[in-house]
């Protein structure tokens, strides 16, 4: 890998005696690794099941470096959501925002979905979480993960951190910042960073997350948490963007985190007018643990105006007729019908988050979880319903093998021979809920999603 040379030239002054062993990295193989996901199984329910090599990640409860030889992103347990594959130094980040069952969190620029996905996994469905990503095509890959995982309270949207802001403020209990960067820390993981790395894009960088978290600020409660990443090591765009927003907003302050082994401290010396409160930031350095390169700083709003009277919440659905063919459904084929407000997008069924705002004139890409189609009076479940269910919800279930024959036919799309009364059942890989199919005169048609669909596999 070649590295650009003013970035080099940058990292030797900066890194001084430590900048031979950062190079030397670069020609390392990197860590890989994946989250459990909580929403689906336990870590220690997992680790029984588990056909991988697992080695723990100490600063990530739910995290596991895994081997070179290993396939986690072509297995079953990937499609039912059991995991989710990250860079084990971004995971970090997820961990420090510890958001609380109940509460409203933000994830402001979310895609493809990794740090949402760690913050659902701690919220336990409860609470409203809204993961928003500004690039339509990222936004829409962000949405498949959110349903992936089985997150059933979170609202995608595509939209500006300035439009959010007017719409949220002094709204969220925590908010995740995980900001565009120059993308230095991820070279050896992307090696096109390299090619589009310039001082010149750091410096747009840094301009564009400033912006960013003077939005959020606005958007976060008194006594509120916003944690701000990037998987760079320029401190114009890590220290400098801190040091500028603290500056400009007295109230907020950085908080003190816990550090693990490998961590490194903010640099307040490597950016002017340096305030040593800095150094309660987050350095993590690929030289110094397994991971890529991340920065990280948790700021705390001490002040301000909460989000009151002004808040208007979601029109929900409120003609029953509607629903009529939903709660058919859900009589014939589960034990427990999912309540609460509604909202059909087109002929989308969504069962929204609680307390959710109103997010008219917004670009909304999910507005919860989504439940089905209903068309015609007719209603068929979605994908996203499937994953977001246990066997103990439904009356009719289908368990197949992770390794079996039966189990690849389904992710490829094909029928099943199947004996059993008609209608809707829930497949299974090893006991976790990865699809529907519909059983009728001995076969079980597939509704496993015709784009995700394995190819060429067996």
């Amino acid at each position: 890998m070649e590295l650009p040379k003013d970035f080099l030239e940058k990292m030797k002054g900066l890194l001084d005696e430590e900048y031979e062993d950062f190079v030397k990295s670069y020609h390392e193989n990197r860590a890989q690794g994946f989250r459990v996901n909580p929403l689906k199984i336990s870590v220690e329910e997992f680790k029984k099941v588990s056909p991988f090599n697992l080695e723990k990640i100490p600063w990530v409860k739910e995290g596991f470096f895994y081997g070179t030889e290993d396939r986690p992103g072509k297995h079953p347990f990937h499609e039912a959501g059991l995991y989710y594959i990250q860079e084990p130094s971004a995971m970090a980040a997820g961990e420090l925002v510890d958001p609380q069952p109940g509460e409203r969190v933000l994830d402001l620029c979310a895609a493809p979905g990794g740090k949402t996905t760690h913050i659902a996994g701690k919220m336990q469905q409860q609470g409203f979480l809204l993961t928003n990503e500004i690039h339509p095509a990222r936004a829409k890959i962000l949405s498949q993960n959110v349903e992936r995982m089985g997150i059933r309270n979170a609202v995608v949207t595509n939209e500006t951190p300035a439009r959010l802001a007017q719409r949220f403020p002094g709204y969220f209990d925590r908010i995740m910042v995980d900001a565009p960067c120059s993308g230095e820390g991820m070279f050896r993981k992307d090696p096109d960073a390299c090619t589009e790395w310039s001082p010149e894009n750091v410096a747009v960088c840094a301009a564009r997350q400033f912006d960013i978290l003077r939005h959020a600020g606005t958007m976060l409660r008194p006594g509120g948490r916003i944690v701000y990443s990037t998987c760079t090591f320029s401190p114009e765009e890590n220290e400098g963007v801190i040091s500028n927003f603290l500056k400009d907003n007295p109230t907020f302050e950085i908080e003190d985190v816990q550090v693990y082994e490998g961590f490194g401290k903010g640099r307040p010396d490597w950016i002017s007018d340096g305030a040593s409160d800095l150094r309660k930031t987050v350095r993590i350095w690929p030289h110094q643990l397994q991971g890529e390169g991340h920065y990280m700083a948790v700021l705390r709003k001490t002040d301000g105006d909460e989000a009151g009277g002004r808040l208007k919440y979601a029109k929900t659905l409120s003609d029953q007729k509607v629903l009529k063919s939903y709660y058919q459904f859900a009589e014939e084929t589960l034990l427990e019908t999912p309540k609460g407000e509604f909202l059909l997008f087109g002929e989308q069924l969504y069962l929204l988050p609680k307390e959710m705002l109103s997010l008219e004139s917004l670009k909304v890409v999910r507005p919860g979880w989504h439940l089905g189609t209903i068309k015609k009076n007719r209603f068929e479940p979605s994908h996203a319903f499937a994953l977001g269910l246990t066997g103990e919800q439904v009356k009719h279930k289908w368990n197949l093998n992770k390794d079996s024959r039966e189990m690849l036919a389904y992710l490829k799309g094909e029928s099943l021979a199947a004996e059993g009364p008609k209608g809707w059942y829930l497949l299974e890989v090893d006991g976790y809920s990865i699809g529907w199919g519909k059983l009728s005169d001995h076969i079980l048609k597939n509704h496993f999603p015709k784009g995700l669909r394995w190819t060429g596999m067996g």
